[in-house]
């Protein structure tokens, strides 16, 4: 009898045209580190009382269908993830390579089915009705550059056949740390220990009664950008910033020497100020934990720009 490795796992995604209703064809092949994306329906114990010391069988409660999945950073899959977060992006360039710009802002977000396979059991489960709830990654000096995308689903069917057909397959180019860059306002910023971004849609699960037991869906409320940053404290232009109550615009950046890029521009950052602790005879490092906002010139508060060989996302 087979048994489940992680290594011979599968993902295949592709957005909905009908919220809960997986489509027929279109599945891309994702990479993934990991996931905890799956449906859950636990047990409420009996209350009732007469009937002795042992308890009255319990019964089902609702079906909450939910998780993160952890993917890398890359020049093509990652523009999955980002349309699930923003919307479909705007596309420009008659030829490779094409520059695909989402934004914050938009009132409706595209749905996805997203089918993790277990061949050798084989077990295939579609979650119909995925809504990107939260994205956030960070940037160091070093390690793999993996985000966590966090996900709101209707349901989930377990067959043991797949229901993706053959998905179409994206080459890999993964973006790391070592490419990375940050400026503040058009110029580079430094001193800069890591950084922590997270946007999230902020999703109102719609939980009516239904027999099924699943949600009618997730609608996004207001946003939220927020982060740290962690610095080598050697000047004072960010407290100055914070003690001010300025706004900033921060562009985190990575570039593969290929070509492709991934731009995430940040245009109102406010800081609040900071305990700046001296622990010992070591750097002294200070954290400034950040909030964005709408910037009102652009009318939106971040950009994401994907720099790549697709042509549709």
């Amino acid at each position: 009898m087979a048994r489940a490795q992680g290594a011979r796992a599968q993902m295949a995604l592709a957005f909905e045209t009908t919220y809960g209703t997986p489509p027929v064809g279109g599945f891309t092949k994702m990479p993934f580190a990991s996931t905890s994306l799956g449906a859950e329906q636990p047990l409420l114990n009996s209350e009732l009382l007469g009937y002795g010391r042992d308890p009255l069988a319990p019964i089902k409660d609702a079906v909450t269908a939910d998780g993160d999945v952890v993917v890398p950073l890359d020049a093509e899959a990652f523009g999955f993830w980002l349309k699930a977060a923003f919307g479909a992006p705007t596309t420009t360039g008659a030829e490779a390579p094409f520059t695909h710009e989402f934004q914050s802002g938009s009132w409706t977000l595209p749905s996805m089915s997203i089918e993790t396979g277990m061949p050798e059991v084989p077990r295939y489960a579609m979650y119909s009705g995925c809504v990107l709830d939260q994205i956030t990654w960070q940037m160091q000096r070093s390690g793999l550059l993996t985000a966590t995308a966090r996900l709101v689903a209707q349901g989930e069917t377990v067959g043991t056949t797949t229901s993706a057909g053959t998905p179409a397959e994206l080459e890999l180019k993964r973006f790391g740390h070592f490419n990375g860059s940050i400026t503040r306002n058009g110029a580079a910023i430094g001193n800069v220990v890591s950084v922590d971004i997270t946007y999230a849609n902020n999703l109102d699960r719609i939980e009516t009664i239904r027999s099924d037991g699943r949600i009618d869906g997730a609608d996004p409320s207001i946003a939220a950008l927020t982060g740290s940053i962690e610095v080598r404290f050697a000047d004072q232009t960010l407290v100055t910033q914070a003690i001010n109550g300025e706004a900033c615009e921060l562009e985190f950046a990575y570039v593969l020497a290929s070509g492709e890029s991934f731009t995430f521009a940040v245009h109102a950052v406010y800081l609040p100020r900071p305990r700046i602790e001296i622990s010992g005879p070591q750097g002294v490092q200070a954290t400034f934990d950040w909030q964005a906002a709408r910037d009102s010139s652009l009318g939106r508060m971040c950009t994401a720009t994907l720099i790549n060989d697709i042509e549709v996302y």
